[in-house]
């Protein structure tokens, strides 16, 4: 397995999950995270997102290593960047230090599948007629022909980030380890809020 570094940088961002060989725009504004993106950029333009969750500066287990694939300075002092997810990593435990943003040991080890290049044919058909329905429902609007042209595992990823559930059931999704156990949880997400919205429904009418 290719070696990431075990002291990354970290930006914690509630509601926001991404997956390796997808792609996430930022935009940075504060100090702290305008000082992390400099030093990742100048360094080996490597940091980590990982959702952060109610409780303080907890944080959960299971994120994502990122590379800034491209960095544009504004006039206004912001950071406009764009990261390519690269592997998983799990948290391990906080370096304290001097900086203003937040580093920590990770390991990788459960992931070693995120950086290979298989491309697996799994049955999601199931799934993609749901989760038209539930996007339609919640006035979510898609390029379903657009859409058809990415790989299989990049379909799942796609409906896991922009899916309107929880930050609990997007942890979940990302923490899902085979492309398999992804697809069964979000359609088991998905048929759970498709259910919910069937009964309001029954009960209005």
């Amino acid at each position: 397995m290719k070696k990431f570094p075990k002291i990354i940088p970290i930006f914690p961002l509630s509601g926001v999950i991404y997956f390796p060989k997808t792609n996430l725009p930022l935009n940075i504004f504060e100090q702290r995270y305008l000082d992390l993106v400099n030093d990742a950029y100048n360094k080996d333009k490597l940091m980590g997102m990982v959702q952060s969750k109610k409780e303080g500066k907890s944080v959960y287990d299971i994120g994502c290593l990122g590379k800034i694939s491209d960095y544009q300075k504004s006039k206004d002092g912001r950071i406009l960047i764009n990261l390519t997810g690269i592997s998983r990593f799990k948290i391990l435990k906080e370096i304290s230090g001097e900086k203003l943003y937040r580093e920590f040991q990770v390991d990788y080890q459960n992931f070693d599948k995120d950086i290979e290049n298989t491309n697996n044919e799994v049955d999601s058909s199931s799934l993609m007629e749901k989760a038209k329905t539930f996007f339609k429902r919640n006035g979510l609007l898609l390029n379903w022909r657009e859409f058809e042209k990415l790989n299989p595992t990049q379909k799942i990823d796609t409906l896991a980030m922009i899916a309107p559930v929880t930050n609990e059931e997007k942890q979940k999704l990302l923490e899902s380890v085979s492309i398999e156990n992804k697809i069964d949880t979000l359609e088991s997400i998905i048929s759970f809020y498709l259910y919910e919205t069937g009964l309001n429904n029954q009960t209005i009418q």
